[in-house]
């Protein structure tokens, strides 16, 4: 079992940190924004949004910002031998992927930085599991081969398209005519990729929009809901609940106040 150890984001333009060979901790690092540099065993890695690194409990490693340039990341550092006969970390190797799940890992390390900061009973608990369920994810795009820049390229352009589009009710044969491909390829090629239904990363996306504006808006969450495409408001509590793990209506204490 791992031996939680930090779990911490990292942005701005002057982060820098070194590690020798006899820190005996393991370190998974996702890029959210911008740009940074690692220096692994000697070899630069240009890490940018999207991408991980994995790196080993004994591996000698530095970082820095790239100047003029900020960056974000969440780091999770963790001693220990993590959950046995998971790939990734049973090669004990160092990893560099661009994840096709990333809207997913970026969830679940978002909810262990939450977890970390407020310390609630079974913290630790909580944040062990979300750690094996990221390095299952990460096992299993690795175990059945890097994903073509093809199919990444048609999921990215899908993706967008949703971006654009997530208030709308959306369906395969629109995503399938927004990059050129079949209707049922483009269903199985999202979920292949980025391991959610067309549906799923939809509703997950406006869960991320509801959420702004439960705390940034003066909107009842009736009109939130609808604003967002939701007609019936006990669905839209269920689907967030079931994204988010709360209720809409516990953020709205963090809402500015009014004059």
């Amino acid at each position: 079992m791992a031996t939680l150890t930090g779990v911490q984001q990292i942005s701005g333009v002057d982060w820098y940190e070194t590690a020798g060979a006899e820190k005996k901790a393991w370190r998974l690092s996702l890029v959210t924004y911008g740009k940074c540099v690692y220096w692994v065993n000697g070899d630069k890695q240009i890490m940018e949004k999207g991408e991980l690194l994995l790196i080993p409990a004994g591996v000698s490693y530095y970082g820095k910002s790239i100047p003029t340039l900020t960056h974000t990341q969440v780091v999770i550092e963790w001693s220990e031998e993590a959950e046995a006969g998971l790939s990734v970390i049973d090669r004990e190797e160092v990893v560099k992927h661009k994840p096709g799940c990333y809207e997913l890992i970026q969830e679940r390390l978002k909810i262990m930085q939450q977890q970390w900061q407020e310390r609630p009973s079974y913290y630790v608990k909580m944040i062990e599991a979300l750690l094996t369920e990221v390095l299952i994810y990460i096992s299993r795009e690795l175990d059945r081969g890097r994903i073509a820049p093809d199919k990444h390229l048609h999921v990215e352009r899908m993706k967008s398209y949703i971006d654009r589009h997530y208030r709308e009710k959306i369906t395969k044969e629109e995503l399938g005519d927004a990059v050129g491909i079949t209707p049922n390829y483009a269903a199985a090629l999202f979920k292949s990729v980025t391991g959610q239904t067309i549906s799923q990363y939809v509703h997950a996306q406006r869960m991320k929009r509801a959420a702004y504006l439960l705390t940034e808006s003066q909107l009842t969450i009736q009109e939130i809901a609808t604003f967002l495409g939701y007609q019936d408001i006990s669905y839209f509590y269920r689907v967030y609940k079931r994204i988010t793990g709360s209720a809409p209506s516990d953020l709205l204490h963090e809402r500015p106040r009014t004059v």
